[in-house]
């Protein structure tokens, strides 16, 4: 682990596989996660690739005393490490809130993407688990603060030791609980109300990708999901397949919502056939402009229609 200082507050990354004419992958994290959640395919990605994994603005090592966590803050963050990197261009991976990053990212600063890969995304639909959605109702820090006391927090945790040393291994469960654990910390757990409810309200989610798609699939473009998934359903992954012409979908049999996690095998096979199939991309200026528009007057159509 590493940290970087921009603009005052830490940011802290992790990096491994670097060496001249590497291709670099940065790996966008979730909510509530950190870094960590990459530990199954940071060993598997840095003997061909260059791997940057950021913990996000107020997530993991980070400071807690960012002033923005909404996506286009995060994006900007994500911008300002590369720059302090001194790498131009990269293939952008992102999990569940981090694939919204990503997205955002993409359309930000299209000039340092060559590739995108989401795993799991937010931001390609309305659907999100219930949970979400309850948590984003104001007064909902009171319920959840009772809940991740350090009481239940401990509780949970030697129930996880007990399980674990008697061979029983759910890796989706164990990463959901280090996202909850960590909401025990009075900062992490602000911070993930001020994330949650940049993209989420009680309705489902409050942000939406759908209409930058034209963007994002200039580049080439892949995406990862688990057909148990049961935080954003996987249809919003088939949709999106079908929304853009030549993107590819890896449905991971058996896995949640971390299919990184439960399955690294696959999902670094997805990856890595993904990188040597296709060459990096690059977004058109003045094709972005034509498809904008182009959608603008389709949108209006629907309306009269």
């Amino acid at each position: 682990m590493q940290t970087t200082t921009l603009h005052g507050r830490e940011l802290a990354y992790r990096e491994a596989g670097a060496g001249e004419g590497k291709p670099t992958i940065l790996l966008i994290h979730g909510m509530a996660g950190s870094s960590t959640t990459w530990r199954e395919m940071i060993p598997r990605l840095e003997s061909r690739f260059h791997i940057i994994a950021p913990d996000l603005p107020g997530h993991g090592e980070s400071s807690l005393d960012f002033d923005d966590y909404s996506l286009g803050a995060m994006a900007s963050v994500l911008r300002d490490l590369l720059v302090v990197k001194g790498i131009k261009r990269c293939t952008v991976v992102g999990q569940s809130l981090g694939g919204g990053v990503a997205m955002q990212f993409v359309y930000q600063y299209p000039e340092y993407c060559e590739r995108i890969v989401l795993i799991g995304s937010g931001g390609l639909g309305k659907e999100v688990n219930w949970i979400l959605r309850l948590l984003a109702v104001p007064g909902a820090e009171i319920l959840l603060t009772i809940g991740a006391a350090p009481l239940f927090v401990n509780t949970g945790n030697s129930a996880r030791r007990f399980f674990r040393g008697m061979g029983i291994r759910a890796e989706s469960i164990a990463e959901s609980w280090a996202a909850y654990e960590s909401l025990g910390r009075p900062g992490h757990r602000k911070t993930f109300f001020k994330t949650l409810r940049a993209v989420v309200d009680n309705k489902g989610q409050a942000v939406s990708a759908t209409n930058r798609l034209h963007v994002a699939g200039q580049l080439p473009f892949q995406l990862i999901w688990g057909d148990r998934d049961p935080i954003i359903p996987i249809s919003h992954g088939h949709s999106t397949h079908e929304a853009i012409p030549g993107s590819r979908l890896a449905v991971i049999d058996g896995s949640g919502h971390y299919p990184h996690v439960e399955d690294p095998a696959a999902v670094e096979q997805v990856i890595t056939e993904f990188m040597s199939d296709t060459v990096p991309g690059r977004i058109d200026h003045e094709k972005l402009g034509d498809l904008a528009a182009a959608n603008t007057v389709a949108a209006d159509t629907a309306r009269t229609d």
